[in-house]
């Protein structure tokens, strides 16, 4: 058994009880469009669907096709699951021809030249978030712009942070606290997060059109047009999703908030010498990338978990942070759940919510370059053979150790978290999603990846086959289940809201796009202290 810490007492008194009712929560969830048969579409972004660049719930990521709902922040995972299914009946309602596609790997793609970027007008935001994805294009390749995932914002209330601000007697102040707090969250997160790639990793197979032309290391299914790996999770999170060598060998250290800042920095201003070979600007001048440096902007760091503070208009992510803390964090490793036609279920967020309040709790060591290579290898290890029999990991005290027995004593130690949790929103939901995930532990076929690989094996159907059957299934659910009329006229009037919003900005944006790029990049040499 390994030693778990205790909880703080205080904790468990009754009068505390509420200190976690106040959990704000919210989920960014990616889905393609594609046509009826399962193939990208290569439409521009529904008018119906307003500005993708002002609208606050319905935009896209890095492709014109592919779409993200944004649910507003929420104490109840009930109105979690209600806007998040609203939001996606109205965008069904109003695609033609096309439906949205249940799997993080992308359906069956042509020419990468051919994946559509995403547009955002003529204003120099609207710009600067194109050629971006360009650049991610010259980079990575476009294919790769059509990976979807599900992200996980979360924040832990005030009163919780000051209970524990008294708690250990702290002399910070109570927004200095809450940094190193989150700070402290997130290297544990990341300490642990294989855990979640092996519980919901949907991933464990691709079609080959995805992969076509470029090395890799994937068996072919016998259906001769799936790609997977036996015992893969999330295909997703390994060297066919947002990796890449260069990132690979950046560290971006997470011990403060200062020391996260710098690294993020050096990165956005540090040339590399295979994005100068690309350049910036093509002969004609127009702009291939941002710039030539490692990261184009910080969004290109593909990390697992991301410390949030939401920015005002013109002002970098890490600006923010740096000018007024850590509002929330924002968890990057989830696939898209192809049994749920929201994308994630209630167990899930119930799971989250328990293992996050646990990440925050214990204790957190300082991370250290060779612990950060230790944590890459754990999460190549669950991408590739998370289901493999007798899978060790590399536990930083205990060395080798088996997957299963690391799971289950991370499950184990949760128990009062999951106990907390229930008492202060009068559930047992989250006690009840423990008991799920760790059977899963106890049985790798109980996994999503397992049911997938298995489901495709055991009835010679092919990934893209299988993907647009889900797919099929869930747009006519979406449909057919309609929205209320008050709820649907809200939708109509935010789409025309954004699209009126981005015809002003197109109109009043007169400043020079290189004098504005030049200082939206000065904020970065004033946060690494240069």
């Amino acid at each position: 058994m390994f030693e778990i810490e205790s909880l703080p007492k205080g904790l468990f008194d009754k009068k505390n009880t509420p200190l976690l009712s106040g959990i704000l929560r919210g989920v960014e969830r990616e889905a393609l469009r594609t046509n009826l048969d399962g193939q990208l579409s290569l439409k521009p972004h529904p008018k119906g669907l307003g500005s993708a660049l002002m609208h606050p719930q319905i935009t896209t990521d890095f492709s014109e096709s592919l779409l993200e709902f944004i649910t507003p922040p929420t104490h109840q995972v009930d109105d979690l699951l209600y806007n998040l299914e609203a939001i996606q009946k109205f965008v069904v309602s109003q695609l033609e021809d096309e439906i949205l596609w249940a799997t993080s790997m992308p359906c069956s793609l042509g020419k990468d030249s051919e994946i559509p970027v995403a547009q955002y007008g003529s204003s120099n935001n609207g710009l600067m978030k194109t050629i971006y994805r360009i650049g991610l294009g010259h980079r990575y390749g476009r294919s790769m712009q059509t990976v979807a995932g599900i992200h996980y914002n979360f924040s832990l209330p005030n009163a919780f942070w000051a209970f524990l601000h008294q708690e250990q007697n702290s002399l910070d102040e109570l927004q200095d606290f809450k940094d190193k707090g989150y700070f402290n969250l997130i290297r544990n997160f990341r300490r642990h997060y294989w855990l979640l790639i092996y519980l919901f990793g949907s991933s464990p197979a691709i079609c080959k059109s995805f992969v076509a032309g470029k090395d890799h290391h994937l068996q072919m299914l016998d259906d001769g047009h799936t790609l997977h790996l036996p015992y893969a999770t999330s295909l997703r999170m390994g060297d066919l999703g947002y990796q890449s060598t260069v990132q690979e060998s950046l560290y971006v250290c997470y011990n403060d908030m200062l020391s996260y800042i710098k690294t993020l920095c050096c990165a956005i201003t540090q040339p590399h010498p295979t994005y100068e070979a690309i350049g910036t600007k093509d002969d004609s001048g127009k702009y291939k990338q941002l710039n030539n440096n490692i990261l184009q902007i910080e969004n290109e760091f593909y990390s697992s978990i991301r410390p949030k503070r939401t920015a005002r208009s013109g002002e970098t992510a890490l600006s923010a942070l740096q000018n007024r803390g850590v509002e929330y964090i924002e968890v990057r490793c989830l696939d898209v759940n192809p049994y749920s036609p929201l994308g994630i279920t209630r167990e899930q967020i119930y799971f989250l919510d328990t293992f996050l309040v646990y990440c925050a709790l214990q204790q957190s060591p300082p991370t250290d370059k060779d612990e950060a290579a230790k944590i890459l290898r754990n999460q190549k290890r669950v991408v590739n053979f998370g289901r493999q029999p007798n899978l060790k990991l590399e536990h930083n005290i205990h060395g080798e150790t088996d997957l299963s027995v690391w799971g289950i004593e991370l499950i184990e130690a949760m128990r009062p978290v999951a106990e907390l949790l229930d008492a202060s929103n009068h559930t047992e939901g989250h006690q009840a999603s423990l008991e799920m995930q760790k059977s899963k532990l106890v049985d790798s076929s109980k996994t999503p990846s397992a049911k997938i690989i298995n489901k495709l094996s055991e009835n010679n159907l092919s990934f893209a086959k299988y993907a647009l059957d889900l797919s099929s299934h869930y747009n006519q659910f979406l449909s057919t289940h309609g929205l209320p009329e008050s709820i649907t006229k809200r939708m109509h009037h935010m789409a025309e809201e954004s699209t009126n919003e981005q015809k002003s900005v197109d109109d009043t944006s007169k400043q020079d796009f290189d004098q504005f790029l030049a200082d939206y990049y000065k904020q970065y040499s004033l946060c690494s202290g240069s």
